[in-house]
């Protein structure tokens, strides 16, 4: 199915073979290691997503065009954040990081009183959430 508009075009479900496109996939991905433009990576990243067939669309609609917008922006802010996690990494939630992080802390000694109490300030600090 080809889903054609004023600036998609849009192919569902091709007949190309998956060996070529596995091929071609691989050779966008070395592309993106080689390049030193952030831009031409993201890009690069969108067009391995196409290939793959991880391309989601998603369609915001509201009663007024304000509220459509507002929506859009909010759609946009998740969609980056989703994006940040999975560029940078995202931690275990409920506090499991800080819980990992501060048996660092235990075997911790500073080596003047001063270090000692910025040690114990971070290890409340770290427990705060758990109370």
């Amino acid at each position: 199915r080809i889903v054609v508009t004023k600036e998609n075009t849009t192919i569902i479900d091709g007949e190309g073979k998956a060996t070529e496109i596995n091929a071609r996939i691989a050779q966008i991905r070395a592309q993106m290691e080689e390049t030193t433009s952030d831009y031409d990576r993201e890009k690069l990243q969108e067009r391995v997503a196409k290939l793959a067939g991880g391309v989601a669309v998603i369609k915001v609609g509201a009663a007024t065009e304000v509220e459509m917008k507002e929506k859009k922006a909010r759609v946009e802010d998740a969609l980056h954040a989703t994006r940040a996690a999975v560029e940078e990494g995202i931690v275990a939630g409920g506090g499991v990081a800080l819980i990992r992080a501060q048996k660092a802390l235990d075997s911790l000694k500073g080596d003047n009183d001063d270090q000692n109490m910025g040690i114990n300030i971070l290890r409340r600090a770290i427990e705060s959430p758990m109370r």
